[in-house]
C-alpha cells in the first residue's frame, strides 16, 4: 500500500514499518497474528512458515565434500574457495586432485625436469617461467662438438621420455567408460552367478 506523502504516519511496534494512522489498529492486528520477525535475520515471516524459513535459510547444513558443518548461505562460498576437498589442479600438469593434497603434489610435481629448446639444459617445472624469461638461447659450456651431440642425444630422449598430452576432457570420458564397463561387468557377474545357483 502506497503512502501519500502528506499523510501521518505510525511505526508499527511489531513489524517496525510505517503505517497510515488511520490503518494502524488493524495493520497491528493483521501484523502480530500472522507475522513474527525472524530472530536470524530480522525478516518479517508469516508464522506457519517460519519453522520451514529458518530450515532453508539459516539451518546449518553439512557440506558434501567435507561435512563441515555451515550456515547455509556460506556453502556456496565454502565449496568454491575453502573446501579442502574442493578440486583443484596442478599448475605443472593439470592433474585434478582435492585442495588438500595440492601442495604436497605440486612440490613433487614442480621437481621434475624438461628440457630447455633453446639452451638444451634441463630445467625443474617450477622454474620454468623465470628460465624462459630470461633464457637467451645459448647453450651453457658448450665447449666441443662432442657437448653438441650429447645435447642432441638428450633432446630426443626426453621427447623419448615426454608422456603423451591427454586433455581432461579425453580422461573423465575415459574414466566414465571404464566405469560404465566395470557396472556392466559386475551386473553380467552377478546374473550369471544367480542363474547358476537357481540351476543347482
Amino acid at each position: 500500500m502506497a503512502i501519500a506523502p502528506d499523510e501521518i504516519t505510525r511505526i508499527c511496534s511489531h513489524c517496525d514499518r510505517a503505517i497510515p494512522s488511520s490503518n494502524i489498529d488493524l495493520h497491528y492486528a493483521h501484523c502480530s497474528r500472522n507475522l513474527e520477525k525472524c530472530k536470524v535475520c530480522g525478516d518479517m515471516v508469516p508464522k506457519r512458515h517460519a519453522e520451514e524459513h529458518f530450515l532453508n535459510t539459516h539451518a546449518p547444513v553439512p557440506c558434501s565434500l567435507c561435512s563441515e558443518t555451515m550456515e547455509r548461505d556460506i556453502l556456496a562460498i565454502h565449496k568454491g574457495e575453502n573446501c579442502p576437498q574442493r578440486i583443484v589442479t596442478c599448475e605443472f600438469c593439470e592433474f585434478p586432485l582435492p585442495a588438500i593434497d595440492l601442495a604436497e603434489h605440486q612440490e613433487v610435481c614442480g621437481n621434475r625436469t624438461e628440457l630447455c629448446h633453446l639452451c638444451n639444459r634441463y630445467i625443474r617445472l617450477r622454474e620454468r617461467y623465470n628460465h624462459e624469461s630470461r633464457c637467451t638461447g645459448i647453450a651453457e659450456n658448450n665447449v666441443g662438438s662432442s657437448r653438441d651431440v650429447r645435447a642432441t642425444e638428450r633432446e630426443q630422449d626426453a621427447q623419448r621420455r615426454r608422456p603423451p598430452e591427454y586433455s581432461r576432457r579425453r580422461v573423465l570420458v575415459t574414466i566414465a567408460i571404464t566405469g560404465i564397463a566395470v557396472l556392466l561387468g559386475s551386473l553380467f557377474f552377478q546374473k550369471k552367478t544367480d542363474q547358476s545357483g537357481a540351476l543347482a
